[in-house]
């Protein structure tokens, strides 16, 4: 009996021997792995983005995230419960979720990601079974809502969710790398080999962080003042298509985009569609004189302050009758009469061309995945009452972006450059600086001219006086349109400005665009937007050092010791890249004396001052003088004069 007994046991054995290691070998086998080698993701860094003056924008840094074995966890609901103890804000919702989690029994699992260091450190305390931390990368944004909408933002799992983050994702991410760990029967670690993650490129933005400040400040108390919905500015330079600030009201924080509605985090400028009203008057004249329809001092008869087209009746804004009025002057008037006029004289066919040479009814940036490209209806669909209704800025769908470039062309004399957001990236320790792309010629330089003084007396005399800034040419053109709501207009309206200064030689085209405004300034675009335009401009111009072109001070000329009394006698040119007499040290003013004007200039903005020019020519003396302590954002005064000797200069108290 004994020896049966002992003869099925040994039988029991050799099966269960044979089923381990021939019919469940694979199986163990693979299970034996898992639990000896541990294969972990390595998550690449993603590299910076900088404004153009290399001011850090956006950043990694490291963040501690909660993760579990579930295989290795004994007690789920009380690990949890001791894990909520810590978050102090588990909805019933995540306690039920993380404990299936807990349960499953597989070899990993995310508690909560990114956690604060603080509550890491509690968590590590407690050594439950099971529970560990994990470094990964966490995207912080050093400036908060600043430029939110242009930088964009980030999700958990390390992938640009908006703007440039989105945008320029597969350059910024870098590549993920990977760790295998082998561990023993007490998941102890005794190898590791690891294939190390690569950081992503770095993204230079042509964003000036002052300039995106002034922006938002100014727009928000604009919104604030007009008691208005929302808004948008653009800056743009118009020689290079460069974005110098895009902002919104109202905007988010990218460092809590889930804290945020899609409203906040919706880029209006170039996402939301707005009838520009009076500003497309700028495409309708350009196409009049640039077809030549129409010569500049071609009277037009407004009387009597409206039109009849078939059923419908278009009135001048607030019932004006114009009268007869110059083709001039029916933009510095705004004139809605005159505007459909000119229209009708170019005709469907060249008003479309010309649509679509200055930019309208298609995408026009490739920095904007997300950009809407407007609305446009194809010619064939074109009433009479349509060529009316585009002629003065309805029936045409543009964004913020479009309708700034649209003007920036003009102010760059006919030429409509690519705008874009990208200033440079770096790469292999490499910088690549992304160049200028002009992609047509809208109009002559001729025609761009004619228009540039029309829009001088939209400042000087017409719809826009409250642009005006002392000391510079301003050109612009208000717009004002009623809301398109359930497809009726209502009586909230599009107030909006976009002009560039100088007119001259202009350093930045500004778009102002207020969203229902409804204070006490009104609802048109001359004074709910022009102001929020002229605080936008005068920062920027005196930021960039940009002199004035109204009567400027008269240059101070400085004899040279040595000069001959000869007539006509030439002064001698100092090399723009001589160097100052008094060395530079850091934290003072440095000495500019014998500089030209331009090398002066980006010196002082250089280190944070502004520049405000006396003259032309060379720096003979400056104010702050050298040595003193630097104040940043204190303005430089530089007077400046044709003798560039390091005598003369030196001379100087």
């Amino acid at each position: 009996m004994a020896a049966a007994v002992l003869g099925l046991w040994a039988i029991g054995i050799e099966a269960r021997l044979v089923y381990l290691q021939v019919i469940d070998r694979d199986e163990l086998v693979d299970r034996g792995t898992r639990q000896q080698l541990n294969t972990r993701k390595l998550p690449g860094k993603r590299g910076d983005i900088l404004d153009r003056r290399g001011r850090v924008l956006a950043t990694s840094v490291d963040a501690d995230s909660i993760v579990a074995v579930p295989s290795d966890v004994t007690d789920a609901p009380g690990t949890v419960a001791k894990l909520c103890a810590v978050f102090r804000d588990c909805t019933g919702k995540e306690r039920h979720e993380l404990t299936e989690r807990l349960r499953n029994g597989k070899s990993f699992a995310y508690v909560r990601r990114q956690v604060a260091d603080d509550q890491a450190a509690r968590i590590k305390a407690l050594d439950l079974a099971g529970i560990g931390t994990l470094k990964e990368s966490r995207r912080f944004f050093p400036n908060g809502s600043l430029g939110a909408h242009v930088v964009g933002y980030v999700g958990l799992d390390n992938r640009g969710l908006g703007g440039a983050e989105a945008a320029y994702d597969s350059e910024i991410r870098g590549k993920d790398g990977q760790a295998l760990v082998s561990t023993d029967a007490r998941r102890r670690a005794f190898n590791r080999k690891e294939k190390a993650p690569t950081t992503g490129s770095t993204i230079e933005l042509t964003i000036d962080q002052y300039l995106q400040h002034v922006a938002e400040r100014e727009l928000h108390a604009g919104v604030i003042e007009n008691q208005a919905v929302g808004g948008t500015v653009v800056v743009m330079n118009p020689h290079t298509g460069e974005i110098l600030a895009m902002a919104n009201e109202p905007t988010f924080d990218p460092n809590a985009y889930r804290d945020a509605t899609e409203i906040q985090r919706r880029n209006r400028a170039v996402q939301d569609l707005y009838e520009p009203g009076s500003t497309f008057k700028v495409v309708t004249a350009s196409a009049a004189i640039e077809e030549k329809v129409m010569p500049v001092d071609t009277m037009i008869d407004t009387n009597p302050g409206s039109i009849r087209i078939g059923s419908r009746v278009i009135t001048e804004a607030s019932n004006h009758n114009y009268g007869v009025l110059s083709f001039g002057d029916v933009i510095v008037k705004s004139s809605n009469v005159g505007a459909i006029k000119i229209g009708f004289r170019l005709g469907t066919d060249r008003l479309s061309d010309y649509v679509q040479r200055f930019g309208f009814g298609r995408p026009i940036s490739p920095d904007f995945p997300a950009e809407s490209p407007g609305i446009v209806w194809d010619r064939t669909r074109w009433t009479e009452s349509a060529l009316a209704s585009v002629s003065m800025g309805y029936q045409v769908g543009v964004t913020p972006l479009q309708m700034v470039s649209a003007v920036s062309a003009v102010a760059n004399r006919g030429e409509y450059l690519e705008p874009r957001v990208v200033h440079a990236v770096y790469r292999d320790g490499r910088r690549y600086e992304v160049p200028p792309k002009v992609l047509r010629r809208t109009t002559t330089t001729a025609t761009a001219a004619s228009m540039t003084a029309i829009m001088e007396q939209v400042v000087e005399r017409g719809t826009a006086t409250m642009a005006q800034i002392p000391g510079y040419t301003i050109a612009g053109k208000t717009g004002t349109a009623n809301k398109l709501v359930n497809g009726r207009y209502s009586l909230d309206t599009y107030a909006s400005f976009v002009g560039f200064a100088p007119s001259s030689d202009p350093a930045v085209t500004i778009l102002v665009v207020i969203d229902s405004p409804r204070g006490v300034n009104g609802h048109f675009g001359g004074p709910v937007s022009a102001p929020v335009f002229r605080r936008i401009a005068e920062a920027a111009l005196r930021y960039q050092g940009v002199a004035p072109t109204i009567n400027p001070a008269a240059p101070v000329l400085v004899a040279r010791h040595d000069m001959t009394k000869a007539a006509g006698a030439a002064l001698p040119i100092v090399d723009e890249g001589a160097q100052p007499s008094i060395p530079d040290t850091p934290g003072t003013v440095p000495d500019l004396r014998g500089l030209s004007a331009r090398a002066a200039t980006r010196k002082l903005v250089n280190i944070g001052m502004s520049a405000r020019l006396l003259g032309d020519g060379f720096v003979i003396a400056q104010e702050p003088a050298p040595g003193e302590p630097l104040v940043e954002g204190a303005p430089g005064r530089l007077v400046l004069a044709r003798s560039g000797s390091r005598q003369a200069a030196a001379s100087q108290p």
